[in-house]
């Protein structure tokens, strides 16, 4: 019941922005119209929405909630497949949600702390910084002067997660149910991985631990900045960090202002990911432009600062080796060793003809390559990659997604920067060296220097290992033994009773074929020995059958 009635929430918040009217006015969707003219308030209320379609498509995402907002976030790095109108307007959903009271801001910070903002901190504004559609953020200062942010979950938002995942999922079930392209497609593990990853992000403890490691991993680093956590003011609706002053990355004219060398700042974005994703296998997966920034006063060695650590995306061992192997096959375009790839990994059926597979690869790539980031875009590439794969029984990777938006979030951005950036260039260089040092000396170099202290620090107690071990094997000897010999002894008691029982069936075999040379001797009709006859031929074939070898 819950399930439908968000349903019709969700209808009523189309129809009360007029998206309806958008949806029926497109290419395939035109048949809705035959459907929503007897919705009754479709032509009782013409005038009931204002703005321009952009505008009524930012405010129905807000209106419907933060799974809505999150996904209108990763839509408006995507200015090469929507118009800027749209791009700019739901580029406001990275940090100017409308925000949540101050008086309820407060109310979660006593319910956290047990103590008031007041007695926590030297000033808290009560104006936030930024709001999104998970939290919003105050600036404060702390008692010693340090200046921080304060973020604080918006009321009532995992209710709402959790009832609109619970709609993804009924979707997803009936997808499945009636749709053999929505069961290759793993709809509900998609769901369930995407429910995860929100409800996690929902935890702010968790949330200073991925920030604290991202920290830890980037240590001293030129190209990135994350900034502290405040440990003793955090909890799972409210974190506590170091305030970062920034300019945010979209805010070109200012980044030319200040003279920020843009190549290089989106070839250090390039690193960065690969970085995460490959040395570290810990990345940051919500890079829209609302949680990134730039360090100002570097211009010619520009700095990356990000905040928002939610979401964090993570890899196999397996996964990411294969993904860093097809990047490279990419990149020295042999497509062969791609399409083998996704054999071997088991993300394509094992009985797909590779030599098809690779031709398929091979016209759906060759043609972006030696370009420059403004002419490929790898949305339209992973599309036709995904529609290419489809034909060959590809079963989509839950795992993979996260990091599939990162990458397309990546291409955003730098195509906002730096649209010249020649990404092979930046990215193989740094690929090459990271499959070296798996594969090669350093690779084993670095296994032995982890493993080598523990393999001193159990050298003392090498000689009672020893010792246990080779009483364990005679102990193991000896249970053998005794085991041999009760089985020996259980196959001559076995043995004996077969030999009774074939016996038993030979002399029973003798005894019948001893009354069938009666009956055919004595004064019986012949007719009455046939019986006996036969039950004697019977009795000798199960005696020859059962008689010892």
């Amino acid at each position: 019941m819950k399930d439908f009635l968000r349903l019709l929430q969700i209808y009523r918040v189309i129809v009360r922005h007029g998206l309806d009217r958008l949806l029926s006015s497109a290419g395939r969707a035109r048949w809705l119209r035959s459907v929503l003219i007897f919705t009754p308030w479709v032509w009782l209320l013409p005038s009931r929405y204002k703005g321009s379609d952009a505008e009524r498509i930012r405010a129905a995402l807000v209106d419907l909630g933060p799974i809505f907002v999150k996904f209108g976030q990763v839509l408006s790095t995507r200015r090469d497949i929507l118009p800027d109108e749209v791009a700019d307007q739901l580029a406001q959903l990275q940090d100017r949600v409308p925000p949540f009271s101050s008086e309820r801001a407060h109310s979660e910070i006593e319910q956290a702390f047990g103590r008031p903002a007041s007695a926590l901190f030297a000033r808290f504004e009560d104006r936030p910084l930024a709001s999104a559609s998970i939290a919003q953020v105050h600036a404060a200062e702390l008692k010693d002067g340090r200046q921080v942010v304060v973020k604080v979950l918006r009321p009532e938002v995992e209710r709402r997660i959790r009832t609109d995942v619970a709609v993804m999922y009924r979707f997803a079930r009936l997808a499945e149910r009636f749709s053999s392209e929505a069961r290759r497609l793993r709809m509900l593990a998609v769901v369930e991985e995407y429910e995860k990853t929100i409800l996690d992000e929902l935890d702010l403890v968790r949330e200073a631990a991925n920030g604290s490691q991202l920290r830890r991993n980037f240590e001293g680093s030129d190209i990135l900045y994350i900034p502290q956590m405040e440990w003793s003011l955090t909890s799972e609706r409210v974190i506590v960090m170091e305030r970062i002053d920034g300019i945010p990355v979209t805010d070109l004219k200012r980044l030319a202002a200040e003279g920020v060398d843009m190549k290089m700042l989106a070839e250090r974005g390039v690193e960065i990911f690969f970085s995460q994703v490959f040395r570290d296998n810990f990345f940051h997966a919500d890079m829209h432009p609302g949680n990134i920034f730039v360090r100002p006063g570097r211009p010619d060695s520009p700095q990356y600062m990000a905040v928002d650590f939610g979401i964090i995306g993570s890899l196999s061992p397996a996964d990411k080796r294969y993904l860093a192997e097809n990047f490279l096959a990419f990149f020295r375009r042999d497509y062969l060793r791609v399409a083998e790839l996704h054999v071997e990994s088991g993300w394509m059926s094992p009985d797909t003809r590779v030599d098809e597979f690779e031709s398929a690869v091979r016209s759906a790539c060759e043609p972006i390559f030696e370009k420059p980031l403004a002419e490929i875009s790898f949305g339209n590439l992973l599309l036709r990659l995904f529609k290419i794969a489809r034909r060959y029984g590809y079963e989509v990777q839950p795992q993979l997604v996260l990091l599939q938006k990162t990458l397309l979030n990546i291409e955003g951005l730098g195509r906002q920067l730096y649209p010249q950036l020649d990404l092979w260039s930046t990215a193989q260089p740094f690929l090459e060296r990271w499959m070296n040092e798996q594969v090669g000396t350093t690779d084993l170099l670095n296994q032995f220097r982890d493993v080598a202290p523990r393999w001193l620090g159990d050298l003392p107690e090498a000689p009672l290992a020893l010792k246990r071990m080779v009483e364990t094997l005679g102990q193991g000897r000896l249970a053998w033994r005794q085991d041999a010999q009760q089985f020996r002894q259980q196959e001559q008691n076995r043995n004996r009773r077969a030999a009774s029982l074939k016996r038993g069936v030979l002399a029973a075999s003798l005894v019948v074929a001893a009354g069938v040379v009666y009956a055919l001797g004595g004064d019986l009709p012949a007719w009455q020995g046939i019986p006996w006859a036969s039950l004697g031929a019977v009795g000798l074939a199960l005696a020859l059958i059962a008689w010892p070898d």
